[in-house]
């Protein structure tokens, strides 16, 4: 029997090798609780998964219309992209738009996540910039919010600066919870992170997939964004990426959006769900299998969007020979909860 247990489980060969503990949460729009597993109640950073939420004061304060934002430069905004020249030109453009350049970004470097991308780095002898940096796009988003509202440049990453009160302030309303008890700490690329039960987040992602629930004005600015993800999610994540590929075969009705350390949000825009998915461990490679295996739980997914997703709902471990040698199993069942 599996409906106790809440796990991915790692098989290698005939032996589960390893498991890792998942939670997740099933909200409505009205804020009910439909389903769950694990700890709900508990607080989670949902790093880069708050990026939907992030982008709405670009639309709000008049930003994005200022710069002319496309879809795609607004979809890039809540990005973890992989550094290809359709995101890096992009958040080149958006700047040059305001005014700035890739020398005002304060996310910090990495090497890009597509490889390509990084050996074309080596092979021309150029530098690795912020502008590879996974969340580049959220920032050009900050900046040019930032300079729009002729606030300082250099600070827009702080806690303290318009920028990130105004983000606060919207996750407070989007899920309705309060300003104060959001957990803050520093993300990966050093803008704050927010800290909220795991059911909150899972509410805030059904508002968002229902935002008429959010009133008329923000209602209409989250909308965009999430309309923006769905029209162009090769600019959230990119090539071989689960949110551009699971957007993509949507086609429309879904938003999603990773985030470090185990965390995946979805919101479907047809039923006006909101799930929100944590690895209790952290490991990224659990969190796709998880989210996938609840939304086929859920009735989510036709039978050509589950076939089309198959490989990471069930991903093969592979050697170093490219040999499969293994995989990682679903193993749970999502408690329906009994409404009053």
């Amino acid at each position: 029997m599996i409906k106790n247990e809440n796990l991915i489980k790692v098989r290698r060969g005939h032996n589960i090798e390893s498991v890792h503990h998942v939670h997740i949460a099933v909200v409505n729009a009205e804020g009910k609780l439909l389903h769950q597993l694990g700890e709900v109640d508990k607080k989670i950073y949902a790093r880069s998964s708050m990026k939907p939420l992030q982008a709405i004061p670009i639309v709000a304060t008049g930003a994005a219309d200022h710069y002319d934002f496309s879809d795609a430069d607004l979809s890039l905004c809540t990005a973890s992209h992989n550094g290809e020249d359709m995101h890096t030109n992009r958040v080149l453009s958006i700047l040059k738009r305001a005014g700035l350049d890739g020398t005002d970004l304060k996310c910090g470097t990495h090497k890009p996540r597509w490889e390509e991308a990084y050996k074309n780095l080596i092979l021309n002898h150029e530098e690795v910039t912020p502008l590879y940096n996974n969340c580049s796009g959220k920032h050009a988003g900050m900046l040019a919010t930032a300079k729009f509202m002729n606030e300082p440049i250099e600070t827009y990453y702080k806690l303290d600066h318009p920028v990130q009160q105004r983000i606060l302030q919207t996750i407070s309303d989007v899920c309705d919870y309060p300003k104060n008890d959001i957990e803050m700490g520093v993300d990966g690329c050093g803008v704050p992170v927010h800290g909220i039960p795991l059911k909150s987040l899972a509410y805030g992602f059904a508002r968002l997939a229902k935002p008429e629930t959010l009133g008329k004005e923000m209602g209409e600015y989250a909308k965009r964004v999430t309309k923006a993800m769905a029209a162009a999610p090769e600019m959230v994540g990119g090539t071989d990426r689960f949110c551009t590929d699971f957007m993509r075969v949507g086609e429309g009705r879904f938003f999603g959006k990773a985030g470090a350390e185990g965390v995946y949000c979805i919101g479907d825009m047809e039923t006006g769900l909101g799930v929100s998915v944590k690895v209790a461990d952290g490991n990224g490679r659990a969190v796709y299998p998880a989210a996938m295996e609840a939304l086929v739980q859920l009735g989510l997914l036709t039978d050509h969007q589950k076939e089309e997703l198959k490989e990471y709902h069930h991903p093969k471990l592979k050697n170093a020979r490219d040999e499969i040698i293994g995989e990682l199993i679903p193993s749970f069942q999502l408690n329906q909860m009994t409404l009053a």
